[in-house]
């Protein structure tokens, strides 16, 4: 799978598309907040090529504009990293740098992945975007069932009540993969409440997941006995939570 594979996918009509390159001067100049941002940009990115606009004219998708959110386009980007390049710094500088939610597919080497992040607007700064929450971000290994998952990433396939709605189905697309690296399995569903659940069942299992690693290093590191065995009774208490939040994927 490459990175064109997956642009491909998306089934974009003709007139969204932009075909640019980016110029690494531009997200040094709004999305660098710190010199070592600017030397992530200058030395980690090969290449940044904004693909498409997708808004109202060119896919015929209206925008929504309420208090706390306004989409009118959403930007469809290729991210091309050289190898020794912090893939997740960048792609967040990417999200923060570019004023519309972004659907950033990016490759590092072989590996593929994808970013999406939600945006709101900014209390204090009138008519600026920030990030609502850290980017859904995941990578398309041939061992995941990402093959089977990539046709529903076309925009046919998406809600189209309005731009926001779009953007949230690519989201839900990409928590579903998200999921399927813990159960094996794709589940796609439109349902906002069961979406809402994955979400909070992937945040968990991330969380449960980084207690258990530290406590499995811990146990291996105790030398007590009896410390160890509690340990040891803790991690199991861990496990059994993440295999009922696995329920919930």
């Amino acid at each position: 799978m490459t990175a064109a594979d997956v642009i491909t996918a998306l089934a974009l009509p003709p007139e969204s598309r932009v075909d640019q390159r980016v110029p690494k001067k531009l997200l040094v100049e709004h999305g660098a907040p710190t010199a070592a941002d600017k030397r992530q940009i200058n030395d980690g990115i090969e290449e940044l090529l904004w693909v498409a606009a997708l808004k109202p004219a060119t896919v015929g998708v209206p925008e929504y504009r309420d208090a706390v959110r306004e989409v009118l386009e959403i930007a469809v980007l290729s991210l091309a990293l050289r190898p020794e390049a912090k893939a997740a710094r960048l792609v967040e500088l990417i999200h923060r740098a570019i004023p519309y939610p972004v659907f950033l597919v990016f490759q590092q080497s072989n590996n593929i992945g994808l970013s999406l992040a939600s945006k709101r607007l900014a209390q204090n700064e009138a008519g600026r975007m920030v990030l609502d929450e850290a980017p859904v971000s995941c990578s398309l290994e041939a061992s995941t069932p990402s093959a089977d998952w990539l046709p529903g990433l076309s925009l046919a396939s998406q809600p189209r009540a309005n731009l926001l709605a779009l953007y949230d189905g690519w989201i839900a697309c990409l928590e579903a993969l998200l999921a399927a690296k813990i159960t094996g399995k794709i589940v796609l569903n439109a349902d906002p409440a069961l979406q809402k659940t994955r979400r909070h069942a992937l945040a968990e299992h991330v969380r449960l997941q980084d207690v258990t690693v530290a406590l499995r290093a811990q146990a291996a590191k105790e030398k007590q006995v009896a410390r160890r065995v509690d340990l040891n009774l803790e991690i199991q208490r861990f496990e059994a939570q993440l295999g009922r939040i696995r329920e919930d994927l």
